[in-house]
């Protein structure tokens, strides 16, 4: 099952928030933003994790979005944190979401190139 939770408080991370002059606040939450969890993490290159912020912050409307590591492999992707939302994102998001990161994985060994 896909899985929404609030975003995790902590250290703020070094990434902006594409289009905003705010840093990236998946370790120091802000209102608005939402952790979108998969039901499994994917291996995918850099490229491919960027197409993945990229489509997230496409289909959800939201001012940022940051591949989010699996909990106890950072290797993978296990979600992505979007941020300027006034609400979650619904089951169908989530669902189209993990979707296009299994995609991702299973196409040219995660690369993630000429999504659009």
């Amino acid at each position: 099952m896909l899985t929404l939770a609030p975003a995790p408080g902590g250290v703020k991370r070094g990434g902006l928030c594409y289009g905003l002059a705010l840093p990236m606040s998946l370790r120091q939450p802000r209102a608005g933003c939402h952790d979108l969890t998969f039901r499994a993490g994917f291996s995918l290159n850099d490229a491919a994790e960027v197409a993945l912020e990229d489509y997230a912050r496409a289909i959800t409307h939201a001012e940022g979005a940051e591949a989010v590591p699996e909990a106890g492999h950072p290797a993978r992707v296990g979600g992505v944190h979007v941020c300027g939302l006034e609400s979650a994102p619904g089951p169908a998001i989530l669902a189209d979401l993990e979707h296009f990161a299994r995609d991702l994985a299973l196409r040219h060994e995660g690369n993630g190139l000429g999504w659009a």
